[in-house]
């Protein structure tokens, strides 16, 4: 009976014993099969491609917010639209920039169509607007492409966060397809048969989650800051419509 026991002790301690050769998280990596380490590294690229994302914009956004506070201060402060035309070069990553000029050249064009008649009429007039209404569409149509500039590779991030968690699900099916197949072979079901296969399997899940989630956080980050972009510049052409309206119509 001291026999026995000990036999069987001696087989639950076998099987609870490590398989040889593991060597934890990087021997599971080693270990799996080509499809699965095909959708790690589509995983993997999607994950460094989607961080480098996030810092480009992180610090692109920053410049934007710093230089539209310059550009409104330099804004309300001047007196002529041509001063605030002089920095605008230096001050080009704000999008109120390319708002701003769209709508003083929308400006300058109309004086200028106002200059040539009144030239023709053999009368001096004084620079006035012949259409508010075209002013308005000019920086309406600057302000939608400065929010597709700001909104620039945003789609990836989006693409990466829905698309990840499924390429993780389609590993995670192949490791428990492979763990019953395993299963089936050799009418055995220890671990030291399924254990490998469903390793697998969850680091594939694991590395769907690893790439989709940071993904979300950031897109829906992102996105809000290219709202509160927006909004600040459909406040600013109000602003630049009312300064208009009040001097030259």
């Amino acid at each position: 009976m001291y026999t026995s026991g000990s036999f069987l002790l001696a087989l639950q301690a076998q099987d609870a014993a490590p398989p040889a050769g593991s060597g934890g998280m990087l021997q599971i990596l080693l270990d799996t099969g080509p499809l699965n380490q095909l959708v790690l590294l589509i995983l993997v690229t999607f994950s460094v491609v989607c961080w480098a994302i996030i810092l480009v914009k992180t610090l692109s956004y920053r410049t934007v917010e710093r230089q539209t506070a310059t550009f409104l201060d330099v804004f309300r402060r001047s007196q002529k639209f041509s001063d605030v035309q002089a920095v605008c070069p230096s001050l080009a990553h704000s999008p109120l920039v390319g708002v701003f000029q769209a709508g003083y050249a929308e400006l300058t064009a109309q004086f200028r169509a106002t200059q040539q008649a009144g030239a023709q009429a053999g009368a001096s007039a004084r620079p006035t607007l012949k259409s508010l209404d075209a002013v308005d569409r000019a920086l309406i149509r600057a302000a939608t492409t400065e929010v597709n500039k700001l909104e620039r590779r945003l789609g990836f991030l989006a693409t990466a966060a829905s698309v990840s968690p499924y390429i993780g699900l389609f590993g995670t099916v192949v490791g428990i397809t492979i763990a019953f197949q395993r299963i089936a072979q050799t009418g055995a079901t220890s671990l030291s048969v399924v254990g490998g296969p469903i390793s697998e399997a969850l680091v594939a899940t694991a590395a769907g989650l690893f790439a989709a989630i940071p993904a979300v956080i950031f897109y829906n980050h992102f996105i809000h800051r290219v709202k509160d972009f927006s909004a600040a510049m459909d406040d600013f052409a109000l602003e630049f419509l009312n300064i208009a309206e009040r001097n030259f119509t």
